[in-house]
């Protein structure tokens, strides 16, 4: 699949490596809802992404939207539990977030999700994960960005500020506590130019 990401100026190496992350930085949303986030968290996060562009079987879904039937703008790929992931990078990820965030989520993140955004034109509608248990129980969803910046936003579910993060180029966010049921994110489509993006999402057994 061709790709025309330009390259982060502040990671150039096409060397695999994840940071340590004791360096996220929580922010306390309200209502039992919090986000950790640390950008660059993988380095040689470009040459990831350029792996993944290409590996990855990506397929294009169609969904039932009121009386028609459109195409979701964004391409996808799942990976559930036991299937092997396509990176080690990413097995590597998935582990060291299931350690670190051991005490507070009392279980392993097991699955994978990936979403490829093309352009500008390809974006998420404003949802939360709450297929399975994110309905009803606290629970964490974790996403690895890779490739250019896209904004995420996230808004509370009755009302009230909307929080942006840019997220690209191996910057990390961790959403957790009620996150799932008390907000709502999205990737909005935008006019701007920009170049595509990957997002890795790790999820618990039974949340989607």
């Amino acid at each position: 699949m061709a790709t025309h990401l330009q390259g982060s100026l502040f990671d150039q190496s096409d060397e695999l490596r994840l940071g340590a992350l004791d360096g996220t930085r929580r922010t306390e949303l309200g209502s039992g809802a919090w986000i950790d986030v640390l950008p660059g968290w993988l380095s040689g996060a470009d040459a990831l992404f350029e792996r993944l562009a290409a590996d990855v079987p990506w397929h294009a879904e169609r969904r039932k939207m009121y009386d028609n039937v459109v195409a979701v703008p964004r391409l996808l790929a799942h990976y559930s539990a036991g299937d092997p992931l396509p990176h080690p990078v990413l097995v590597e990820a998935r582990d060291a977030l299931s350690r670190h965030y051991a005490d507070e989520l009392g279980e392993r993140f097991t699955t994978a999700g990936l979403c490829y955004y093309r352009d500008g034109r390809d974006s998420v509608a404003w949802h939360g994960d709450r297929i399975g248990r994110g309905a009803r129980e606290d629970t964490m969803v974790a996403i690895l960005s890779v490739g250019a910046p896209r904004d995420l936003l996230l808004r509370p579910v009755h009302g009230g500020d909307t929080v942006r993060r840019p997220l690209g180029h191996g910057d990390l966010i961790v959403m957790g506590g009620s996150c799932q049921r008390t907000w709502e994110h999205c990737i909005p489509k935008t006019a701007r130019a920009t170049g595509p993006r990957i997002s890795i999402q790790f999820r618990p057994r039974g949340v989607r």
